[in-house]
């Protein structure tokens, strides 16, 4: 099973044996993989390392995987990259939850090595397809042309994450754009699902959780740096978001990063 892609599989999933045994499978196929164990990290390695194909956990902490496939979905940079979900329900209501969500296949747990290999074979050949036929005809990976649509959320969102201590107004942002309020709007709500609004809520959260777990800044400045008003203020919608503190998080991620990183070190590739 080979792929042009420089990374065929990004795993998202934070349980470590479930990780393993994925990671394993991919070993036995000489497929390149990266991990995440938390949907934040997930969402940063996908924009990176722009995968073949993305096996995601549904139950995670902070941000369910449905949650992550629609960020994934609403991102012009990754949207073209299938996403397979990982989970232990049978329920047809919530697989076709999870395909509205933007997934393409799902994995049942617990695993089934024929089933998992099969499954990502097919979806990696497709991607491979896609790839081959980009090049061929000049278009991006996704093998539709990127339309103004897209190039204008792109922007937008560009814009909004440099500024995110203090976003600007939607006029503000459609006039530095050279479009109209309504246009911006419209076409957020076309590639986002959500309005400009709820985009920048989620993208201070997505950040705000990132640096949380993967820097040392003080919780003042991480809702400095976020645009909180006040440390109290973001410590307490950070709680209400998550479900613990900033200090919780970091406490425990501290504690179980020396036995993670034991049990992924002998065989984790990227």
């Amino acid at each position: 099973m080979v792929s042009s892609l420089s990374v065929d599989v990004l795993i998202v999933d934070d349980s470590v044996v479930d990780l393993r045994l994925l990671m394993h499978m991919m070993e036995t196929q000489d497929l390149t993989f990266a991990v995440a164990q938390d949907p934040f990290s997930g969402f940063d390695k996908a924009k990176e390392l722009l995968p073949g194909l993305i096996l995601l956990d549904v139950r995670m902490s902070g941000m369910d995987g449905y949650q992550l496939c629609r960020l994934l979905k609403s991102d012009p940079t990754t949207r073209h990259i299938p996403v397979i979900f990982l989970t232990a329900a049978s329920d047809l209501q919530e697989r076709l939850y999870g395909f509205c969500a933007g997934g393409v296949d799902y994995i049942s747990k617990p695993f089934s090595p024929e089933e998992v290999l099969a499954r990502v074979g097919v979806h990696l050949d497709l991607a491979r397809r896609r790839l081959a036929e980009s090049v061929k005809t000049g278009e991006p990976e996704s093998g539709h042309p990127v339309s103004r649509g897209a190039v204008l959320v792109a922007a937008a969102q560009k814009e909004l994450r440099r500024r995110i201590q203090s976003p600007p107004t939607l006029e503000e942002l459609a006039l530095s754009l050279r479009t109209s309020r309504r246009k911006l709007s419209q076409v957020f709500q076309q590639f986002c699902g959500m309005t400009v609004f709820e985009w920048v809520r989620e993208e201070r959260w997505r950040r705000a959780h990132a640096l949380v777990v993967g820097t040392e800044l003080s919780v003042s400045a991480i809702a400095e740096e976020t645009g909180f008003s006040t440390p109290a203020n973001f410590t307490r919608g950070f709680r209400e978001r998550f479900g613990y503190s900033p200090r919780e998080l970091r406490a425990n991620v501290d504690r179980s990063a020396s036995v993670v990183g034991a049990v992924l070190a002998p065989s984790q590739r990227e």
